[in-house]
């Protein structure tokens, strides 16, 4: 158990660290010129964070993947708590690392574009840690509805999470071969969605640097949507999206026993 959970956290550490950094260096600095640039970057994350913990443990690095993975038998349901804290914990320091770092950097940048942090402007800087729909970057040209946006989230989980069964098929545990093209995977998805819903994919890579951010002076504005709109979309979202996955693979594998 100790190994499982220092596997999870140490992977999901590389990957939010990565992934959110890499966001923070774009809304702050304006550090890339295309989404796919952010898009490959969590994608190596993945990948790096795959290679750090595989030896350790199975490298799920997110809920969605734990769930599903535990419903198709690839998982003892005793290690769920395991996995899923060691995860949460991963995020919530990758999470407190980008603040660390870019936190002056993000003052500045507040106030030269006048946000007041906790603020509904101020979204646009919390999304740095969790995410939003419609996206920040993008709210001025999309329109989009709770319902909408949770299926977005389903959809994008259940491609990563089914394409992870495939590409995964084959060894218990994960080849070099596997790693990158999980990243890949990983990296498509988001140049596809993100446009929508910042991409949440995964339960802990969001809610755990939301709590930063709301930590960190966002208040309301890390956790917004009084229906809960935060917690359907980026929370239920990616694990609907996981067990629909575990339940294709099952179905379309032969496996259903």
């Amino acid at each position: 158990m100790i190994k499982t959970f220092t596997g999870e956290l140490i992977g999901t550490f590389i990957l939010v660290l990565f992934g959110c950094g890499a966001v923070a260096g774009a809304v702050v600095f304006g550090a890339f010129d295309s989404l796919f640039e952010v898009a490959m970057i969590w994608g190596i994350g993945v990948t790096l964070g795959i290679f750090a913990s595989r030896n350790l443990s199975q490298a799920h690095l997110n809920p969605a993947v734990t769930v599903a993975f535990i419903l198709a038998g690839r998982t003892p349901v005793k290690e769920t708590a395991t996995y899923i804290l060691g995860q949460l914990v991963g995020a919530f320091l990758a999470g407190g690392l980008v603040y660390l770092i870019f936190e002056p950097s993000i003052a500045m940048y507040e106030a030269a574009n006048e946000i007041v942090r906790g603020t509904e402007a101020s979204k646009l800087t919390a999304s740095m840690f969790g995410e939003y729909y419609p996206n920040p970057g993008f709210a001025d040209k999309i329109n989009l509805s709770m319902p909408a946006a949770i299926a977005i989230e389903v959809l994008g989980t259940f491609l990563l999470i089914w394409l992870i069964f495939y590409i995964t098929e084959k060894s218990e545990q994960q080849d070099n071969f596997s790693a990158f093209m999980i990243g890949l995977t990983v990296t498509i998805i988001i140049t596809l969605i993100a446009p929508f819903t910042q991409s949440c994919l995964n339960p802990a890579r969001d809610f755990a640097p939301r709590m930063i951010a709301w930590m960190g002076g966002w208040g309301d504005a890390a956790f917004p949507d009084a229906s809960g709109g935060w917690f359907f979309v980026y929370i239920m979202g990616p694990v609907i999206g996981g067990v629909l996955a575990a339940l294709m693979f099952r179905l379309t594998s032969g496996k259903q026993d």
